[in-house]
């Protein structure tokens, strides 16, 4: 299974994200990709108004995204905004290609470090997995990989690889957070672990709004015993990866921890 993780920094205008969406879509189809994994708010940078822009899962954003997916013949997950209550948003996953439709909305929002998510965002209540070629993955977003329970809930659920799009706040001490927490979640649910952020605006030479989680790069792959396999840097940047799902049926063998747990 052949994945890309699609590092970027999206802006403001919805247009020129979806540019970035086909152009990254296209190489990656080129490059036999399977599954290409884009960050949290792709559709919009955070900092910016969101329930101006939130649309259906069929509007015109998401069937731009629909339709490069399969030109490219891959399957994309794309972090987008779909509208919520009370004039929130929800902050949402798009998953489609190969025959697949599916969906996520962040479950655990991100009110934390000064930053309150709930003002604007419906939380969503439904771990999510889809399966692509006899593979199963389960979604998380950013904020989710702080609670290891929704990668055990979907692991059970059948997942292998967890998918995580992020947009991670920058911060002291918030990258080694994220280090640890990705591989943490891997040997939690003894799943590989593919987390995919926004690059750091300013490495990507994006201006981008002070306080706003906007992203710092360091998107990386965990193996099912908490390995780092392979982690990119701070700037916009796409991530090959070949994973074999049989490695985490030998984990599971040698580390049964989803098998052994007792629930308190």
């Amino acid at each position: 299974m052949r994945i890309a993780l699609a590092q970027l920094t999206s802006s403001r205008s919805l247009d020129d994200n979806l540019a970035l969406v086909r152009t990254t879509l296209a190489e990656a189809g080129r490059r036999r990709a399977d599954v290409v994994v884009f960050p949290e708010a792709t559709m919009r940078a955070f900092g910016n108004s969101l329930s101006d822009i939130a649309e259906p899962l069929d509007g015109p954003w998401a069937a731009g995204v629909r339709e490069a997916a399969d030109a490219a013949g891959v399957v994309a997950v794309v972090g987008m905004f779909t509208p919520g209550e009370g004039g929130r948003v929800r902050n949402t996953l798009l998953v489609h290609g190969r025959g697949v439709e599916a969906h996520y909305d962040k479950i655990h929002l991100y009110d934390a470090f000064g930053f309150l998510e709930s003002d604007t965002v419906t939380a969503g209540k439904e771990p999510v997995t889809f399966t692509v070629d006899g593979v199963t993955f389960g979604l998380a977003t950013c904020y989710d990989l702080r609670f290891p329970d929704l990668f055990t809930a979907t692991a059970d659920e059948g997942a292998q690889i967890q998918l995580v799009p992020a947009s991670w706040g920058a911060g002291p001490g918030k990258a080694e957070q994220w280090d640890l927490l990705v591989r943490a979640r891997a040997l939690d649910s003894t799943c590989f672990v593919v987390a995919v952020g926004q690059s750091d605006p300013e490495a990507a030479g994006v201006e981008a709004k002070r306080g706003a989680p906007t992203g710092i790069g360091r998107s990386a792959v965990a193996s099912p015993l908490g390995h780092l396999i392979e982690r990119l840097g701070s700037g916009p940047d796409t991530l090959y990866v070949d994973l074999d799902p049989a490695e985490v049926e030998r984990a599971r063998t040698a580390l049964p921890v989803l098998a052994n747990r007792v629930r308190l």
